[in-house]
């Protein structure tokens, strides 16, 4: 039961992290680094889902975007490198991993009796 304790707590804390960094950045960040949210309110609520779930990623990129260190052209070579790679290795690993579960796929027990389940209590 500890586990299950912890990881209701940690993910109680990441919620209330992710609620303050939701609640500052759509007051006071979406304004300095998206100049098309300028004034416009009423999508805000909108965002504040992502923004609890995501908020290590949007604080990077806000820290990122407030510095200047963005390069807009560069911005998706990383990934587009990476494709290839990830298309080879999809490629082999699927029929892999299909062929293992169908060569170790285990018979049902021919001994095991099948057993009526009772009626739901009441």
């Amino acid at each position: 039961m500890e586990t299950a304790a912890f990881l209701i707590e940690a993910v109680r804390w990441w919620g209330i992290a992710g609620a303050v960094v939701a609640i500052v950045f759509l007051a006071i960040g979406i304004d300095r680094v998206e100049p098309n949210a300028r004034g416009s309110y009423i999508f805000r609520p909108m965002l504040i889902p992502g923004i609890v779930l995501l908020w290590p990623i949007v604080l990077w990129r806000w820290a990122v975007l407030e510095t200047g260190r963005d390069q807009w052209l560069l911005r998706h070579a990383p990934p587009r490198r990476a494709h290839g790679r990830v298309w080879l290795v999809l490629g082999v690993m699927i029929p892999l991993l299909l062929a293992a579960g169908l060569a170790l796929k285990q018979e049902w027990p021919a001994d095991y009796a099948p057993q009526k389940i009772g009626e739901a209590a009441r």
